[in-house]
């Protein structure tokens, strides 16, 4: 397996671990009620991520910004791989995006302003130069 194919399964692996640091508390906070529910919004009053606390709150947004990185950077592994433009740069830009992510769930979730912000950056800009440099 190619190094950014490693990478990708890991960042896969870590959006698990981001959805289990996110929903334990958010069931303990609201209860299996609310969150094995329908959550038809007449019924919950306000969306879920508006009803836990501050800190599970953000768990909740870093795990929606996970998703929302992960798209591209999963373009980007695939446009390396079957590209086969995978190289020790891409390789290193991959690490980096990872790392980053790593770093971006405590950053957020203790408010760490503007590290979060910059960490977000990093794994941003990562995942673009990996898409630049396989079209070299």
């Amino acid at each position: 397996m190619t190094p950014e194919l490693t990478v990708l399964a890991l960042a896969a692996l870590l959006q698990g671990v981001q959805f289990v640091l996110m929903s334990v508390p958010a069931n303990l906070e609201l209860g299996p009620g609310k969150t094995a529910g329908p959550r038809d919004p007449q019924r919950l009053g306000k969306p879920l991520i508006e009803q836990v606390s501050v800190k599970t709150g953000r768990l909740f947004r870093a795990l929606n910004n996970h998703f929302e990185a992960l798209i591209l950077f999963t373009i980007a592994v695939v446009v390396i791989t079957l590209g086969d433009k995978g190289t020790g740069f891409s390789a290193a830009c991959a690490w980096t995006y990872l790392g980053a992510r790593i770093l971006y769930v405590p950053a957020y979730y203790f408010g760490l302003t503007p590290w979060r912000s910059l960490i977000w950056f990093v794994g941003f800009i990562s995942t673009m130069a990996m898409i630049v440099s396989a079209l070299i």
